[in-house]
């Protein structure tokens, strides 16, 4: 013996029925605070300030190698020519 039934109702029907919570405000103002939180975190996805933020010290220690290597090459510079005019 076989026996089956089909309910057709609505999901709030059956949650009604089944006597559970009405969640749906709450997953409202759930997805209203992370789209909030994901439109002011855009900003932060510009790629400079991307490249800012991963990359402050590697960027800040390679500018100062290459100042301190111009600087070496000046003094070379000023060396060699004040040299060949004594």
């Amino acid at each position: 013996m076989k026996i089956s039934i089909d309910v057709d109702c609505t999901p709030e029907e059956a949650r009604t029925f089944l006597g559970l919570p009405d969640v749906k405000p709450m997953q409202d103002a759930m997805m209203m605070e992370i789209q909030n939180r994901m439109m002011a975190n855009l900003q932060a996805m510009e790629p400079e300030t991307l490249f800012k933020t991963w990359l402050p010290a590697q960027v800040q220690g390679l500018e100062q190698m290459q100042k301190f290597f111009w600087s070496q090459f000046a003094k070379g510079a000023s060396a060699a020519s004040g040299g060949q005019g004594k």
